[in-house]
């Protein structure tokens, strides 16, 4: 059994999709089909170097379920969502696909029985949103030419800049231009190189030759002036050369304003910047980061995720597939010990959660809450139902020390007299 047949085979098969018998009508009006050209954008150095620490940044994400439903999909989810991949690698590819054709499909891998086992992010080249008798069902036809099809609602669909299409993002033409500038350049720069490597001296004869004999004057005044025989470094040539002339050849540099521009347009286009592709980042550059372009992505896969897992009433009960992100990993020891500090004894963080703060392993009992005691409603403080267990505001306890002062009291008079 391949690779497709072990993904798809629970999905609708071919006997099926002869029910299929029209496009599911759309309210844009027009077929809803998506078909992706756009691996050439993957191949540009800047581009894949901006998809790279995206997808990398992705991959750190951490997997939980909240609720009772599907609890047993948590581990799943957090080492291997499929067979072939690991979450890190899953996450990666997920974002990889994303950032690439501005849509991503996540699918669900099922039993014999119709359960979840796990989870598989697909490129197909080209999706049809089809009617089947009254359901939506997603066709995905792949490279290869093999086909599968689900229904639609059990699909995790990621997109980008969704505009058009009810179901699917728009492609990325609006980059197009500034992709074309980046190849032209780097072409330019190619063959500039090549041109100044070749033409180094420029010689005109005297007289005129046949062109068999301009042939092997070039040659012989290459290997008697040009070569690595010629140890002294002095040109010697013959009365048939006249005006021997050094080429200057000046290296072929583009211009540094028109280049800063072109990667400001692939940084805006992106959301990314130049410290996040060097790793030069500091606390505020990756809290920005992360708020405006990995947090919208986790938020949208949370969702996408979710939706397709759990039934309207399993959601209504809390249940959820979460992807987050220790957000403090790289804050400064100085802002972790702040936040420790404030959060612990507020009971808002346990002691595990403080050690994963600085990336150390868990200790024992450090799953319990703590807090301090001493705060109180303001509101509240004549009828505090922890007064009564406080001798400080026990009237019967008051009383029982006050009776043995003046017990202790009569004792001395009385022992003063004798």
């Amino acid at each position: 059994m391949g690779l497709f047949d072990k993904i798809f085979a629970n999905q609708i098969n071919k006997k099926a999709e002869a029910e299929v018998h029209k496009f599911f009508q759309a309210f844009t009006a027009y077929s809803p089909i998506y078909t992706t050209f756009e691996g050439g954008l993957y191949e540009m150095e800047l581009v894949r170097s901006v998809i790279h620490a995206f997808a990398e940044a992705c991959s750190k994400l951490k997997p939980k379920i909240k609720g009772t439903a599907y609890k047993s999909l948590e581990k799943t989810l957090q080492f291997k969502p499929n067979p072939f991949m690991t979450t890190s690698r899953f996450l990666y590819r997920a974002a990889t696909i994303l950032e690439v054709n501005n849509n991503a499909f996540i699918i669900p891998i099922e039993d014999e029985y119709g359960a979840i086992t796990g989870y598989y992010p697909l490129l197909p080249t080209n999706c049809e949103v089809l009617d089947v008798r009254g359901t939506a069902y997603l066709r995905y036809t792949f490279a290869s030419g093999q086909r599968a099809a689900i229904e639609l609602e059990k699909v995790g669909v990621l997109t980008k800049f969704q505009y058009n299409d009810d179901f699917f993002g728009s492609d990325n033409s609006a980059i197009r231009t500034t992709m074309q500038v980046i190849h032209a350049q780097n072409q330019g720069i190619i063959n500039g190189l090549k041109n100044s490597a070749v033409i180094r001296f420029l010689a005109k004869i005297t007289r005129a030759v046949k062109d068999e004999d301009m042939t092997k004057a070039r040659q012989k005044f290459t290997e008697d002036n040009l070569s690595a025989e010629n140890h002294g470094g002095v040109m010697v040539y013959d009365g048939k050369f006249d005006d021997v002339k050094a080429i200057d050849n000046k290296p072929l540099n583009v211009n540094p304003a028109q280049m800063k521009e072109i990667k400001e347009n692939v940084f805006n286009y992106f959301g990314s910047n130049e410290n996040i592709l060097q790793n030069k980042f500091d606390e505020e550059g990756w809290n920005a980061y992360y708020q405006g372009k990995i947090e919208p992505f986790s938020l949208q896969l949370s969702l996408a995720m979710s939706a397709m897992t759990y039934t309207n009433r399993e959601l209504a009960y809390d249940n959820m597939i979460v992807f987050a992100m220790n957000n403090l990993q790289y804050a400064s020891n100085q802002t972790r010990l702040n936040i420790a500090t404030s959060m612990f004894d507020r009971g808002l963080m346990n002691r595990d959660m403080i050690m994963d703060m600085f990336n150390e392993p868990h200790v024992e009992g450090g799953h319990i809450f703590y807090i301090r005691k001493e705060y109180s409603q303001i509101d509240k403080l004549h009828d505090d139902p922890d007064k009564s267990k406080d001798p400080v505001h026990d009237d019967e306890f008051l009383e029982d020390v006050a009776r043995a002062y003046r017990m202790f009291r009569k004792r001395r008079k009385i022992n003063a007299k004798t």
